[in-house]
This record gives structure tokens, sequence and C-alpha cells, in this order.
């Protein structure tokens, strides 16, 4: 009975085990997924839930850089003011690097389709498991001309 007891107690204790087991790369694209779904949507806060929510966040793109995740939604809303503007995100996951069991390396392809044009560029993103959940804590995007 008692190993009965035992191996229940285990078992629970896996299934409902945080994502401490879970496939590193298969949480970062799920991470971006919803943030692609959320831009598509024009919810730029539910986009912004990617990111530390920390005055640590560090987002780089063109020549300058910033710090912040108040910050940087605040740069994304002036610079996204409307869905015209906002387009259809596409991200196109090129490389996910485990540096450790908490820290990845992801490099990849973005590409908003508008109306008008077409922009588009790469990113290069550090993310790092932070109370169980990956997120964004360095951001650095560049926009092909």
């Amino acid at each position: 009975m008692k190993f009965i007891v035992l191996t229940l107690l285990l078992a629970a204790q896996l299934l409902l085990a945080p994502q401490a087991h879970a496939n590193p790369a298969q949480a970062i694209k799920q991470v971006m997924k919803n943030q692609q779904d959320a831009w598509n949507k024009g919810d730029l806060k539910a986009f912004m839930a990617g990111y530390w929510h920390s005055d640590k966040l560090r987002f780089a793109s063109g020549n300058s850089y910033r710090h912040g995740w108040q910050t940087t939604l605040d740069n994304y809303i002036k610079g996204y003011p409307d869905r015209a503007t906002m387009g259809q995100l596409t991200f196109d996951i090129i490389e996910i690097e485990n540096l450790s069991e908490d820290v990845a390396l992801v490099f990849g392809h973005w590409q908003l389709a508008r109306e008008k044009d077409l922009p588009q560029g790469l990113f290069t993103l550090v993310f790092r498991k932070i109370n169980g959940q990956w997120l964004i804590t360095r951001d650095h995007t560049s926009s092909a001309k």
C-alpha cells in the first residue's frame, strides 16, 4: 500500500511540476507565436508579454538602444500607432541555441506585410527562464533597406 501511495505521489509531482523539464525550444517558439498572434490582432500589450517586465530589459534597433519594458512598449506605440502601420507580422526562427538550462539565444527573420510595403529584417534575442517563464531580456532587431 505504501508503494502505491508513493508511486501516485511521484506521478502527481511529475505531472504538476512547472515547465522545468519542458523543451526550451518549444516553449520559446510558443512565446514567439503568442507575440506574433498578439501583434496581428493589434494588441501591443499582449505582444509585450513575451518580454521581461523589468527596467533591465534592453532593446536595440537602428542606431539606438533603450532600457525598460515600459520604454519599449511606449516606443512600439509611437512607431506603430495603428493597424495599418502594424501590418501582419511573421517570424521565421532560424536557430535556437541553448546556452544553459535557463538561457537561450534566438536568431531569426521578421517581416511585416503592409498595404504599401514589406519591411523586414533580422533579430537576435536572449531568452531567460525567469520564474518558470521564458522571456526576452535582450532584443537586437535590424531592418533591411
